[in-house]
């Protein structure tokens, strides 16, 4: 998995790899509109915490480089809103949006983007929301993952990755 700037994209594409449809909340793109019941996605919060001292993880030897790379790292806890939508009316979303949780928890269930570890998933209640003329349900899952980055010899940073949390 990439860094933190692609996330959102990723939980929405895994999402809709397994049966749920989804579309990230706010797109770099133009979207079409969804039918039937859609999980959006955004990123809610993104805590961290040191990965080792002064979040030093230790060197790896770069193949491509010939070179050491030193890694640093913070363990991460981040928070994605799964917030259902369903319904163009006040009839039969309420329904939709209760097959559609209980499709999000399955594909959860199972696992989740690649380096992420999903520790929660929460439930609110499903309400109709009369300005968007739709049924919505909120929807919070919360995953650990490692957020790490290589720097060169000379201290400067590489790039930033998003990998699996290691079970403690």
């Amino acid at each position: 998995m990439a860094g933190l700037d692609d996330i959102r994209e990723r939980m929405a594409d895994y999402l809709n790899g397994n049966g749920v449809p989804a579309i990230t909340a706010w797109p770099e793109r133009p979207r079409a509109a969804a039918r039937g019941a859609v999980a959006a996605v955004s990123l809610r919060s993104c805590e961290g915490e040191s990965g080792g001292f002064r979040d030093y993880l230790g060197e790896r030897w770069n193949e491509t480089s010939g070179r050491w790379e030193e890694l640093y790292g913070k363990h991460v806890t981040v928070t994605f809103g799964l917030d259902l939508w369903a319904g163009t009316g006040e009839q039969g979303g309420e329904e939709q949006i209760r097959r559609a949780f209980d499709r999000l928890a399955g594909a959860l269930q199972s696992g989740g983007p690649d380096g992420l570890r999903i520790e929660r998933l929460a439930c609110g209640e499903t309400d109709y929301d009369r300005t968007a003329g739709r049924w919505r349900c909120p929807v919070e899952a919360v995953c650990s993952a490692y957020l790490y980055a290589a720097a060169e010899e000379g201290g400067a940073f590489l790039d930033f990755w998003v990998k699996g949390a290691v079970e403690h």
